[in-house]
Parts: C-alpha cells; structure tokens; sequence
C-alpha cells in the first residue's frame, strides 16, 4: 500500500472517531435540562455546543484532506472511490449538522421546562427555598467562571485547527507543485535528448547536400568537357571531308588510291572517335 492509500486508510479511522465523539455531543444536548437542573445545565450548553462545533471542524477539514488524497490515488478505480466516499462524508456531515441543530431545540426547550419549575419552586418560600437560592448563585458564579475559561479554550483550539488545515492545504498545494515541476523537468530531458538527435540529423544532411552539390557540379563539368570534345573531333572529320571533296573536284588528287586512303582514314577516324564515346 503506498502513501497515499494509506493516509486514506488512517483518515477514515479518524472521521469514524469524530463521528461517535459528535454523536455523544448531540445525545448530551439533547438530554440538556430533562435532570431538573435549568441553570446549570443551561451553562454547560455552550460548552458541549462549542465541542460539537470543534467535530464539526473537524469533519470538514477531514472532507477537504480526502477531496485532495482521492486525485493522487494510483489507479483510476481508487480514485472514483474516494470521489464517491467524499460524496458520502458530505451527506453524513449534513444529517449530524441537522442533527446538532433538533438536539439544541429539544435542550432549549428541557431548559426552559426545568426553569420554570425552578422558578416556581423558589418563589414557594421557605428555608429549602432560601439553601437552594444561596447554593444555585453559588453554583452560577463557578459555573460561568468555567464557562469563561472553556469558551476561550475552545476559540484557541478552533484557531489551532484553522491553522493546521491552512498548513495542510499549503502542503498539499506544494507536493502537487512538485510533481508537476518533476514532470515537467522529465519531459524536459526528453525533448532535449530529442532535439540534440534532430540536430545531428541536421547536421548530417547539411554535409551530404554540399557533397551532393559538388558531385553535381563535377559531373555536370566532365559531361560538358566530353560533349565538347565530341563536337570537336565531329567539326574536325567534316572539314577533312570537305576538303577531301573540293580536291577531287579540283582535278588535284585524280587517282582511285587516294580517295581510298583518303576514305580508310575518315573511317578510322570515325571508329576513334565512337571508341573514346
């Protein structure tokens, strides 16, 4: 199981611990006033309402942490689940919200209940009346001092816990960061080991079009050198042809031989020239 799987594991331990601690809060809320005791069970109501509050914190803050774990699960199948238990967690939290709210009227009213029975039974007179008066102020003042201290305990723990879930969303923000960041550096590396290749590509077809070129050009002046060296044995037979001819037309060469010999070297002239072809 890898880190992430596991801090899941461990979160729903704990929303399963606040859960039943939240739980009992609202069943102590809810049983607030049904002792007879009004006054100071209507002291001890903030108390138990500010440690639901703190559950509730709780829960929420639980409900952010597995909404940002769910995305970094290995597999995709992890990943609906978690989805689909954040879903769940949300409607649970709603129902004990709901929850919390009924148990506060119910207290209320107990409360109220208890009193008035308290108020009527210290109009009735009496010395039970005047023990019970002297010991319900004494009560009171001990109970509101407590109440003081509880109600600035709770304000300090609720900015402990905003603090710890604002650090946990910055670390959670820098571990995504980071990843991206590694990711990024990752592909990095792998276009620049690919544009390192392209380039020696490059480079290589760079050389071979300047060798191409020159081969071109060589080849280009070895063809023009050949075919003028043709056009000029060609010019040279045909000027001996015409010369041979006005020759023998002028009476200058009247025998046969020399019009053979004349005509054995033109042949063999031609039969040089096709040979250096």
């Amino acid at each position: 199981m890898d880190e992430v799987s596991l801090a899941v594991e461990n979160l729903k331990k704990e929303w399963d611990q606040t859960v039943s601690q939240l739980k009992e809060k609202i069943q102590e809320i809810e049983c607030c006033g049904k002792s007879g005791k009004g006054t100071e069970e209507a002291n001890a109501l903030p108390r138990l309402n500010g440690a639901a509050q703190d559950c509730l914190a709780s829960l929420r803050a639980m409900q952010f942490r597995l909404d940002l774990l769910a995305q970094q699960l290995p597999t995709m199948e992890e990943v609906q689940s978690g989805e689909a238990l954040v879903e769940v967690w949300k409607d649970q939290y709603q129902k004990l919200h709901t929850g919390l709210r009924n148990a506060n009227l119910q207290a209320k009213a107990n409360i109220k209940k208890a009193a008035q029975e308290e108020r009527e039974l210290l109009l009735g007179g009496g010395e039970e009346s005047t023990i019970r008066r002297r010991n319900l102020q004494t009560k009171a003042g001990m109970t509101s001092a407590a109440e003081s201290i509880t109600e600035s305990l709770r304000r300090t723990r609720q900015m402990m816990v905003q603090e710890v879930e604002r650090s946990a969303s910055t670390l959670a923000t820098v571990d995504e960061s980071t990843s991206v960041l590694k990711k990024a550096e990752s592909e990095y590396k792998g276009h620049r080991s690919l544009l390192s290749r392209t380039r020696g590509l490059l480079s290589t077809m760079k050389r071979q079009d300047v060798i191409d070129r020159i081969i071109l050009a060589v080849g280009f002046l070895i063809f023009l050198m050949a075919v003028l060296y043709v056009v000029s044995k060609r010019v040279g037979v045909l000027t001996l042809q015409r010369k041979i001819v006005a020759a023998i037309k002028s009476g200058s060469i009247p025998n046969k031989d020399a019009i053979g010999n004349a005509a054995l070297n033109q042949g063999i002239a031609a039969l040089n020239v096709n040979d250096e072809l």
